[in-house]
């Protein structure tokens, strides 16, 4: 009866550690930890855009990816290049910075039209996750938000599209299945499903505010590729 006892608590115990570390046993996955900016607009946007194909805000906080132990972010503090010669706001640095404020100071702000920035991971890494901050402190939609990695600086090996919400082909990248969303301070979530590249591109043309480019943020999550 003793043994029994033991094995039972023993099995409990096993039950709790599991579920306080979030660890999915039968795959291997864990909760992908975010540390979020603070939310600067209250309530949930209800009136899509005029043109916009739009995912529904549920007011709800946003479940964690689930993603291999070990990831890292491979973005922090990464080197990041765009399409404009020159920002108009801010410096590139500040995509891979660490800082996702919604204030001033915090973000990089790229001429109208189709732009992207792009961020060299150093090396390559098998990609589980992306999470994209354009800017929050209102929100607005961006316009013709399409992700792709590579194996190359050119984007010619290995390209992978794993985002497109241009739903028209208006930025000729090809027609996106995605949905537009607003943004929030939680950014928005890309999980490649452990795609393999080097380089991270992230395209856009304008919002809803105006047809500036801003990006505040960009983390990459993964572990390096075999």
């Amino acid at each position: 009866m003793k043994t029994r006892l033991a094995v039972s608590l023993i099995l409990a115990a096993a039950i709790a550690s599991a579920a306080e570390t979030g660890k999915d046993a039968g795959s291997g996955l864990v909760p992908l930890k975010l540390k979020l900016p603070k939310p600067v607009f209250v309530g949930t946007p209800k009136n899509a855009p005029p043109g916009t194909n739009m995912e529904k805000p549920t007011g709800k906080k946003r479940p964690p990816a689930m993603v291999p132990a070990g990831v890292v972010n491979a973005a922090a503090n990464r080197p990041v290049t765009s399409s404009a010669p020159t920002p108009i706001i801010g410096e590139l640095d500040l995509l891979t910075d660490g800082d996702k404020e919604a204030t001033d100071g915090s973000y990089v702000e790229l001429a109208r039209g189709r732009q992207y920035v792009q961020v060299d991971l150093g090396k390559r890494y098998d990609i589980s996750a992306i999470v994209l901050w354009h800017y929050h402190g209102d929100p607005r939609v961006y316009h013709d938000v399409v992700v792709q990695t590579a194996l190359d600086a050119d984007f010619i090996s290995g390209v992978k599209t794993v985002f497109n919400n241009d739903h028209d082909n208006s930025s000729g990248l090809g027609v996106g299945k995605d949905r537009e969303y607003f943004e929030t301070y939680e950014g928005k979530l890309i999980e490649p499903k452990n795609v393999a590249g080097r380089y991270v591109r992230m395209y856009g043309r304008g919002s809803t505010a105006d047809e500036m480019n801003r990006y505040t943020e960009a983390e990459v999550y993964g572990r390096p590729a075999k």
